[in-house]
C-alpha cells in the first residue's frame, strides 16, 4: 500500500527529542519538524488526486458519448475511493477499542425461529427482493465465463438453483418475489444470453452492472489503461470493485427507486455460489415484525466459526457500533488472535437482509462508511498494480437497529473449488425445487473434510477422474493427491487417504469400499 515515510531527523533533532525533561527549543524543533513533514504530506496527496483527476478525464474523452456517460458515474466512486485510500495510515482499527458485540445484537437462529410464522407471511414476501452477486468468472475452476453457470448438481447450473428456489416459493405462497442479479463487465453478456431460458419461469429477473474501475499502476498511482476500451492492450486494465460496491450501483442503475416505488422493503443479498442461502421465512417475519420505530436496518447472517474459516470476517462493536472486521484490516501483531476461535467465534456468511429505504437514505446523504480494501495483483507481463474494493457487510455500522443472527452451518455452504463440488454432487445432500438439504441418511449433520489435488483442479479434469460420484453418506476425511480415478459404485467411508506419487497412477476399481483406509503406490486397471 502506498505509504509516506517521514525522512530521519538529524543527529542534533534526535538528541532534542531524547532530551529529559523537553525544553521549550525541542518542543517547537519537534513542531516545526511536524509540521513541515505534514504540509509536505498533504502536498503530495493533493498532487496524486491532481494527476489521477487529469487521467480519469483523459480517458474518459476516448469513449463514446453512452460509454463516456457510464464510466463517468463510476469514476465518480472510485475518486472518492481512491481520495479516502490517500488518507489512510495504516490498519483502520485500533485493536484497544475492539471489544466483543453485546449478547443482545447477535440472536441464535433457534430463538428466531420459534417465533413460528404468521398467517401473513406472503405479504412479508411480496416486500422482498432476492439479489445475488454474480460478478464472479470460472477461472479458478478452469471454466470460461460466469462462474453462476457452471453446472453443480443433475445438470443444474447455480442460476438455475436459485430461480428454481424463488419460483416454488412464488407458486406455494402465491407471491411475486424478484430476482436480481448484480453482474460485472466479466459477466454481464454472458448471463443475458443465458436469461432468455427462464422466460416462461414465474420469476420476474432484473440485473444491473457494478461498476468498473481503473486499475492503478502501483508505482506512479496511475491508471494503466490507454482508453475506456477492454481488449487488447487493456484486457487487464479494469476491475469489478467488490461487492461494497452493490450500494452505488444500484442506485446509479435506477433499480432502487423502481423496487421501492412497486412496494419492496428489505433485499436479501447472497454470493451465487452459496447453496445454502436461501430466502429464510423466520429471518424474513423477524425483520417484518419489528415495531416501526425500531425496524431492523441490517441482518448479517453468521455462523460458527471453524479450522477451516479462520480467515472470515467477524462482527465486533467498535465505537458502539455493529461492525465487521476483516482480516485485511487487523494489525499484523494481531492477525493470529483474530484468526483464533476461541476468542472471535462466528465468521459472516454474505447473507444479508437490507433495508431498501435505509440503502436510498444513506445513499443520498453520502453517508455509507466502507472500510477500503487494497487489493495488490501482478499481472502476467510483471506489472504490479492496487485495486481498491470494498465488502457489502462492511457497511452495516451505517445501518440503525442493526443485528447479526447466528444461522446453522447448513447457511453457508459456498462452491469455490472440486472439492466443494464433489460434496454438492454426492448423495450427502438431496434435491427439492432447487434447494440442497443434508441427506437425512448422514448419522452426523456436518459435513465431511474433502480435499482433493491440482488434478481435480478444472472442473472438466475433475469430472472426467469419476465415473459416478461415490457414495460419501459415512465419510469424515477425504484426501486425493496425485493421478487417481475412480471406478463406478465406490463407497467412501471414515478416513481415506489416497496417494499416487510422481509417475505412479491409482484407479479405484468399481464397487469398491474404502473404509479408515490409505491408498498408496501403483495400482492400473486395463480393459482387456
Amino acid at each position: 500500500m502506498f505509504r509516506i515515510i517521514s525522512p530521519p531527523p538529524s543527529v542534533n533533532e534526535t538528541f532534542l527529542l531524547h532530551a529529559a525533561p523537553l525544553s521549550a527549543v525541542s518542543l517547537s524543533v519537534f513542531n516545526l519538524r511536524a509540521g513541515a513533514m505534514t504540509e509536505f504530506q498533504e502536498k503530495l496527496r493533493e498532487q496524486h488526486e491532481k494527476s489521477m483527476h487529469q487521467e480519469l478525464e483523459t480517458l474518459l474523452s476516448t469513449g463514446s458519448p453512452a460509454s463516456t456517460e457510464i464510466s463517468r458515474k463510476d469514476f465518480d466512486g472510485f475518486k472518492k475511493l481512491f481520495h479516502r485510500f490517500l488518507q489512510v495510515k495504516g490498519p483502520s482499527v485500533d485493536w484497544a477499542k475492539i471489544s466483543r458485540p453485546p449478547e443482545d445484537s447477535i440472536q441464535p437462529y433457534e430463538k428466531i425461529r420459534a417465533k413460528g410464522l404468521p398467517a401473513s407471511i406472503s405479504a412479508s414476501l411480496n416486500k422482498l427482493v432476492v439479489v445475488k452477486l454474480n460478478g464472479g468468472l470460472g477461472t479458478s475452476m478452469g471454466c470460461k465465463g460466469p462462474k453462476s453457470l457452471i453446472s453443480v448438481r443433475n445438470e443444474n447450473t447455480f442460476l438455475d438453483l436459485t430461480v428454481q428456489q424463488i419460483e416454488h416459493l412464488n407458486k406455494t405462497y402465491d407471491t411475486n418475489v424478484a430476482l436480481v442479479l448484480m453482474n460485472s463487465f466479466n459477466t454481464d453478456e454472458d448471463t443475458k444470453k443465458i436469461l432468455q431460458k427462464y422466460t416462461h419461469h414465474r420469476v420476474k429477473i432484473h440485473t444491473f452492472n457494478q461498476s468498473r474501475y481503473p486499475r492503478i499502476n502501483k508505482e506512479s498511482l496511475l491508471p494503466i489503461a490507454n482508453d475506456l476500451g477492454m481488449s487488447g492492450e487493456n484486457s487487464e486494465a479494469w476491475y469489478p470493485p467488490g461487492h461494497g460496491d452493490i450500494y452505488a450501483s444500484f442506485a446509479n442503475s435506477g433499480l432502487l427507486d423502481q423496487l421501492i416505488a412497486e412496494g419492496k422493503e428489505y433485499i436479501f443479498v447472497s454470493n451465487i455460489d452459496n447453496l445454502g442461502a436461501t430466502v429464510d421465512l423466520s429471518i424474513l417475519n423477524h425483520l417484518m415484525s419489528q415495531p416501526a420505530d425500531r425496524r431492523c436496518e441490517f441482518i448479517m447472517e453468521v455462523t460458527d466459526k471453524t479450522r477451516a474459516d479462520v480467515k472470515g470476517g467477524t462482527l465486533i462493536q467498535y465505537e458502539n457500533h455493529l461492525r465487521l472486521l476483516e482480516i485485511a484490516q487487523v494489525p499484523k501483531a494481531h492477525v493470529d488472535e483474530f484468526k483464533s476461535v476461541t476468542k472471535f467465534k462466528i465468521f459472516n456468511t454474505n447473507n444479508l437482509w437490507i433495508s431498501l429505504p435505509a440503502i436510498k437514505r444513506l445513499q443520498e446523504k453520502n453517508s455509507m462508511d466502507l472500510e477500503i480494501i487494497v487489493n495488490p495483483k501482478t499481472l502476467d507481463g510483471g506489472l504490479n498494480v492496487i485495486q481498491l474494493e470494498t465488502a457489502v457487510g462492511a457497511a452495516i455500522k451505517s445501518f440503525d437497529n442493526a443485528m447479526g443472527i447466528n444461522v446453522p452451518r447448513s447457511r453457508f455452504l459456498p462452491v469455490k473449488t472440486s472439492s466443494d463440488l464433489l460434496l454438492v454432487m454426492s448423495n450427502l445432500y438431496t434435491l427439492d425445487a432447487g434447494s440442497l438439504t443434508m441427506s437425512k441418511k448422514r448419522e452426523f449433520p456436518t459435513t465431511p473434510h474433502v480435499k482433493l489435488g491440482s488434478s481435480f483442479t478444472k472442473v472438466q479434469d475433475f469430472l472426467t477422474r469419476f465415473e459416478n460420484i461415490p457414495d460419501m453418506l459415512e465419510l469424515d476425511h477425504l484426501t486425493v493427491s496425485g493421478d487417481v480415478t475412480f471406478g463406478k459404485n465406490v463407497t467412501l467411508k471414515g478416513t481415506v487417504i489416497i496417494i499416487a506419487n510422481h509417475g505412479d497412477r491409482i484407479d479405484i476399481p468399481a464397487g469398491a469400499v474404502l473404509e479408515n483406509k490409505i491408498v498408496s503406490g501403483n495400482l492400473r486397471i486395463l480393459d482387456h
